[in-house]
Formats: structure tokens, sequence, C-alpha cells
């Protein structure tokens, strides 16, 4: 259909090499709700008859459930379904769908539905990870474990606080996601090749039909420019990005080495040779996944860096890369949640790891500043102790007196209000001295927990209300095609 200039059919390998309708899978109903609403503000500005609008959306409708030919010979979904509702409508009626449209604001369209509606699928896959996430801090408030910096042992906390910390990685990730919405939730229907057109459309009540909160204006914008898929895989990435440093948090809990945490059988593999093997396939994966899909983010980005204004089929190759990247995510994200929800943790051994690590040094430096010693110094005399209790082999809490007293020669520190700070800590105490806002502590946890379960139902409302719009939408388009047809 598009390819009569060339005055024969392409070559089987040259038609290969141009299509993208093994990808257009994806993008098939959204190419005929937009033609319907396209077709129905036809008739409703008098540019094309009832009856051929008859034709038109009763074709469409029919299309709705057809099984697309990846092998019929069209370059792509938008010339396969054209040329399926001609045959079905006849050239007098079917000519007249892609009056005023352009295949470039036709595909643009397809990408920003298909997109949105990932969106949306992506942030209530975050809302439920949050969930769990949070849901498993609940069970885990009084769990002790070691903080880490550097992969080195630094301060005693809680199994929630480290939970709660994921959460809210991911609550940034939503509201990066669901601010994103903004910018694809556009219609640049109707915007023509690049200049519009000279026919009187309006391009609004296709916004409108179509549940889009505006019109991309500028007609060259809205067919040209792919900003808006950059920005839309450069937050998965980040996304992608948090979720492999939580696996790759937990392939490290999960060796014998750690033996923090237990992943469930469902999400690990045995050795092809080794029985005893527990290998944390997964999560090996979604770091794996990740680089993938800002592998994707880099090739959309050199596509379009290159391009010069206007639409060049360059475009076209970057709609798997999109399509990969939201089927990844989503999956990912439903697995993540699912080894929440299923794993052990071995709480008596990450007691027993943050008991046995002298974590509780910067506690009594804290204490000795409470008492009125400038906290380099009080560093220092805690370093002291620490440097005997490893010389030593044993816990702070078991130094003599006459090592205590060797940790604050120089000073003006009385030793045996050092002895009585030592004698007095404990991680449990640590933990409950802990009161700073956002803290380790165990009244923190209860604070955070009520706070995150709040925000969660918020962002549900949030998000109900968004989709709703999109529903209803596209719930008026189908009354009134049926109107129309019936």
């Amino acid at each position: 259909m598009y390819r009569s200039r060339l005055g024969t059919d392409l070559s089987d390998i040259t038609l290969d090499y141009v299509s993208s309708i093994d990808d257009d899978s994806e993008i098939a109903l959204y190419d005929i709700l937009g033609s319907q609403a396209h077709s129905l503000m036809l008739f409703q500005n008098n540019i094309i008859t009832k009856n051929d609008a008859k034709k038109i959306l009763s074709s469409l409708e029919n299309l709705k459930n057809e099984k697309f030919d990846s092998s019929s010979g069209a370059e792509d979904i938008h010339e396969l379904i054209e040329s399926l509702v001609i045959k079905k409508a006849g050239m007098a009626s079917g000519g007249k769908m892609h009056t005023a449209r352009s295949r470039n604001d036709q595909v643009v369209l397809d990408i920003r539905m298909k997109i949105r509606d990932d969106v949306n699928i992506i942030c209530n896959c975050l809302l439920d990870t949050i969930e769990s996430l949070v849901s498993v801090a609940k069970n885990h408030q009084k769990t002790i474990m070691p903080l880490y910096t550097h992969l080195q042992q630094a301060q005693a906390g809680l199994f929630s606080h480290y939970l709660l910390a994921q959460a809210d990685v991911l609550f940034r990730d939503f509201q990066r996601l669901f601010g994103t919405f903004d910018r694809i939730n556009q219609s640049p229907l109707g915007a023509g090749p690049v200049g519009g057109t000279s026919i009187s459309i309006d391009r609004h009540s296709t916004a409108k039909m179509l549940g889009f909160d505006t019109v991309v204006e500028n007609s060259l914008d809205a067919t040209s420019t792919r900003d808006f898929v950059a920005e839309y895989v450069a937050m998965i990435s980040i996304l992608m990005t948090n979720l492999s440093r939580m696996s790759e948090d937990f392939v490290i809990w999960s060796t014998a080495e750690f033996s923090f945490i237990e992943l469930s059988d469902e999400f690990t593999s045995p050795s092809s040779v080794m029985p005893q093997k527990k290998n944390p396939d997964i999560l090996e994966l979604t770091r794996g996944k990740t680089a993938e899909v800002i592998g994707n983010l880099t090739a959309i980005l050199t596509t379009v860096k290159g391009l010069a204004s206007g639409y060049g089929r360059d475009l076209q190759q970057i709609k798997s890369s999109i399509w990969e990247t939201s089927k990844i995510s989503i999956s990912a994200l439903l697995i993540i949640k699912s080894i929440l929800l299923t794993m052990k943790v071995n709480k008596k051994h990450m007691r027993k790891i943050t008991e046995s690590s002298n974590l509780i040094a910067l506690d009594i430096a804290e204490k000795l500043v409470q008492e009125g010693t400038p906290f380099r110094i009080t560093h220092k005399i805690a370093g002291i102790l620490v440097q005997l209790s490893h010389n030593s082999k044993k816990s702070i809490s078991k130094l003599t007196s006459a090592e205590i007293k060797k940790s604050v020669e120089g000073t003006d520190v009385d030793p045996k209000i050092v002895s009585k700070i030592i004698s007095s800590i404990t991680v449990v105490s640590s933990l409950k001295d802990r009161k700073s806002y956002g803290s380790s502590g165990y009244d923190e946890q209860k604070r955070m927990i009520s706070d995150r379960v709040q925000k969660i139902h918020a962002c549900r409302l949030d998000m109900s209300k968004r989709e709703n719009k999109i529903v209803l939408a596209l719930e008026d388009l189908a009354k009134q095609v049926s109107q129309i047809i019936n």
C-alpha cells in the first residue's frame, strides 16, 4: 500500500529488512482504537459520511479479535490493519480511514498508548512490591542485624530498617514514573506527517476519546520526537538498577558465609553436577536483565541523538527496546515481591554476628559525648577499645579495668565512667537509644512503617483516579462506536 511509488513489490529480503510487523503485535489494539477515534472524529466533523464511518468502524471492531499474520507481506501493523479495513469495507469507504492522518502520527500515538498502560502496570507492581517490603518489615522490627559500609560491619541495625530503605527507594521509582506519565499521556493524533493538514479536524476531540490529558501541540514535535520514550526507559533503568542492588544483597546474604537469609526453592536451582548447591539464579538474572535494560536505553539515545528534525525510519528500531524494557521490569517486580514473601530470615544468626562484632563502639563514643567529652576524643578512646578487644580476642565488654584505663591515657576522661558506660551498653540498648529521625531505632521503625502504609494507600488512590479516567474514556469510545455500528 505505501510502496506504490516503487512500482513493484519489494523482494522478500528487503521486505524483511524494513518490516516491523513482528514487533507490532504489542500495539495492534492501540492502532485499532486510535483508528476508531479518528474515524469517529472524521464523521462528527462531516469529513466522512455516516455510512462510511459505519463500514470503517464495523471493520475495525471485527479486527479486535483477529490474529494478525506476520507473513502477510505488510511492512507494519498500520499498513496491515488499513488494508484489512479496505478489504472488508471496500475502497470507497475504507480508503477514507486514513484521511488527515499520517503513519507518522499514527505510530507515535500507538507507542504513547502502549507506554502509558505499561507505566500504570509498573506503578501498580511497584506498589505491590513496596507493600511486601513493608509487610515483611512489620514482622522484623526486632530482628537485629549488622548494617554495612564498604561491606564492613558498621552499626547494629534492624532488618526492618533495611527493608524500609528499599521501600523508600522504590517509592522514588514510583514517583518518577508517575510524573513521567504526564508527559507521555499527550495525543499526537492528527499532527500529520510533520506539518499538519488542511482538513478541518478536531485533534482535541480524538485526544479526549482516547483518554489523553491534552495534545502535543506542535505537529513537528508530535511526530518526530521520542524524548518521552527515552525518559520512560531511563526511569525503568533506574528502577532496575535499584532492584539489581537489592538482588545483590540477597545473593550475598544467602551464601553459607553470611547465612542471613534462605531463598525459597522456587527461586533457586541446583548445580548440574553438585547436588548440594542452591544457586540464586533468579536474582542473578535480575542483575543481568538490568544490563539489558540499560543497553536498551543506550540504543534509544544513540538512535535519536543523530536524527535531523522530522521523522526518520531509524525510529522504527526503538520499538522492540520499549516492549522488552516493559516486559523485563514487570517480571522483575513480580519476582522480587515473591522472593520477599517466601524467603526465610535467620534471626538468631544475624543477632549473633551483630553481638560479636563490637558494633557498640560508636555508642560508647556517643555516651562519652553526653558526659561532656569532645567527640574526636571519644572517637579515639572507642577506637583504642576496639583495638584492645581485637588484640586480646575478646569483646569490649570483657576488657579488664587496666585495659580500659589504657584507652583513656592522655585524656581527662575517668576510666570508671568508661567502664560504667561499657557495662550498660548492649546491642538492644543501642537500638532503644537510637532516637534520630529516620534511624534504625525501635521507635522509629514503628513510626516509619505506619507512615509507609498510609503512603501506599494514598498512591493507590492516585493510581485508581488516573486509570479510571482512561477506562471511562475508552468505554465511552466503545459506546459511540456501537451506536454508529448498530
